[in-house]
């Protein structure tokens, strides 16, 4: 019997560029290879192994021509985008502009590329939702409301679980639009529009599996969903409503007002304040600077503790000096109302740590650390 005795022995006579795999017929034990073949000799036993050398150019070209053959097919969907699309869009604008929404059908690869579709377009403020082929047919019809676009999904259009979706749908006063590659397909005669997706070869090898189509469907949605942004003008603001919770959303939402520290929290001194009091006012704080304003609260400059190790540094008469003498003036600041991300593009250009908030005169209002960025998920 092949003992793990043999087995340890066909490893070691291998290298990390190779790969073995073990087909046992009956008592007989082999090692399928593509290339070489060498005998190794375990006991009574004669194993037979063949070494399969890992071909790194032949990984690399097949990839790379997967990938060029799906470019080739979004090249050709671009260059043949025509009035079906536009009318699409016009379409879904209307729609969507009378409180229906769209929804996405289709079963298979297209039911996958389906619900990405839908997701994006709710998103970025298209209403959508997806509904599977075979369960519309058994209850989720109801998903579906009068005045709703139906956007059907299927490369061949003669896909019979989606097709017999589309009358059902009709008689509940939607209109049917299809991505399809064949115009005289049933799903395309069934259809109120149809937008060509025709590709002209799928990057599998028998020319069967979806691949170049459903890449070229799932493109084809984000040009939908992106053109009915623009047109719809859909914000950034808007955009980050709809992500409260994601990095995304406090990106486009978080206001400099949000993360800023006022009130105690912020140390605010007179130009003629000395240099003991202001470091009393910044530990009061539990902060690392003090902004110097003038009696109307209008910014003048900055004291931070660095600041204060450098002056003081062999010299600590600096105690009873004015802030004022000493202070960094025009400091960086940022309005309150600018979106909290702008803080960290100030701080890369300034290489600083303290950015001074202001109101719309020119008051200092706050002080926002980058210390407390990273707990806000702002870096």
């Amino acid at each position: 019997m092949f003992s793990f005795r043999c087995l340890a022995e066909v490893m070691r006579n291998s290298t990390p560029e190779t790969a073995c795999f073990q087909i046992v017929f009956g008592n007989s034990h082999e090692f399928s290879c593509a290339k070489s073949l060498r005998n190794v000799y375990c006991r009574e036993n004669r194993i037979t192994e063949r070494v399969w050398t890992v071909d790194k150019e032949l990984i690399i070209r097949t990839g790379a021509e997967t990938l060029q053959t799906e470019i080739e097919g979004l090249e050709y969907l671009k260059n043949n985008l025509d009035d079906a699309f536009v009318e699409l869009v016009r379409m879904s604008i209307t729609i969507l502009d009378k409180g229906g929404k769209i929804v996405v059908c289709g079963i298979g690869k297209s039911g996958h590329v389906g619900k990405k579709i839908a997701a994006t377009l709710a998103s970025t403020g298209s209403p959508s939702i997806f509904v599977h082929a075979v369960e519309a047919m058994h209850g989720d019809l109801g998903m579906i409301s009068e005045g709703d676009l139906v956007l059907a999904l299927s490369y061949s259009g003669e896909s019979d679980e989606l097709v017999r979706v589309i009358l059902p749908a009709k008689r509940l006063g939607v209109t049917v639009a299809s991505f399809t590659g064949n115009l005289q397909s049933s799903l395309a005669k069934l259809s109120d529009l149809t937008v060509s997706m025709c590709i002209p070869r799928e990057a599998c090898p028998f020319n069967l599996a979806p691949t170049t189509s459903s890449t070229a469907t799932l493109a084809l949605g984000d040009a939908l969903a992106m053109t009915l942004l623009r047109l719809r003008r859909f914000t950034k603001e808007k955009y980050g409503r709809l992500h409260p919770s994601g990095a995304i959303g406090r990106a486009v939402t978080m206001r400099v007002s949000d993360v800023m520290r006022s009130g105690d929290r912020l140390a605010r001194v007179r130009p003629e304040t000395t240099i003991k009091e202001t470091i009393l006012a910044m530990t009061h704080a539990h902060g690392g600077s003090a902004v110097v304003t003038d009696n109307a609260g209008m910014l003048l400059g900055i004291f931070t503790d660095g600041d204060f190790r450098r002056k003081a540094d062999g010299d600590m008469a600096i105690l009873s000096r004015k802030v004022g003498e000493v202070m960094t003036p025009k400091p960086a600041s940022i309005r309150s109302d600018a979106l909290a991300i702008e803080v960290l593009k100030l701080v890369e250009k300034r290489k600083i740590d303290d950015i001074v908030v202001v109101d719309d005169a020119g008051r200092a209002v706050g002080i926002v650390d980058i210390q407390d960025l990273p707990g806000l998920k702002l870096m």
